[in-house]
């Protein structure tokens, strides 16, 4: 039988040691032993496998049924409000680029005449819309 330390010693250590790794975390993010997006394009076959594999046997489902809502709850009170402002915050650049281009086909967009408060040819505004945004995300 092999020697090990207990789980609570070894998870304690983690906890109070990792913290203090801060810097190295800093830089492996800016210096890599390979490039982030390289490695990432790289591994696109073995992640359609992954993804595969796991949705046939229905990993997704027992991860969530394993979790509950009390787990995914109880972790995002604890960690996610002190980092959503900052997050968001930090994200603003990101959000706008990412959400331009939708803003501009939809103000690009061809509207047929608004009808009266209620009538149904309302519903080919809203068409016209998902259709342009459709076609912008998927080409």
């Amino acid at each position: 039988m092999a020697n090990v330390k207990d789980t609570g010693r070894i998870a304690a250590k983690w906890a109070r040691v990792t913290p203090q790794r801060s810097e190295d975390y800093m830089l492996g993010v800016q210096q890599p032993r390979t490039p982030w997006a390289q490695a990432a394009k790289a591994a696109e076959d073995r992640y359609k496998s992954g993804v595969t594999e796991a949705a046939n046997r229905g990993a997704f489902g027992k991860g969530v049924t394993a979790a509950g809502d009390q787990k995914w709850q109880q972790k995002s009170l604890a960690k996610g409000p002190s980092r959503f402002a900052e997050g968001v915050a930090l994200s603003g650049p990101d959000y706008q680029a990412g959400v331009q281009p939708y803003i501009d086909t939809i103000a690009a967009t061809v509207l047929p005449p608004r009808g009266p408060k209620g009538d149904p040819r309302n519903l080919q505004r809203v068409a016209a819309i998902a259709t342009a945004l459709r076609k912008r995300k998927t080409g």
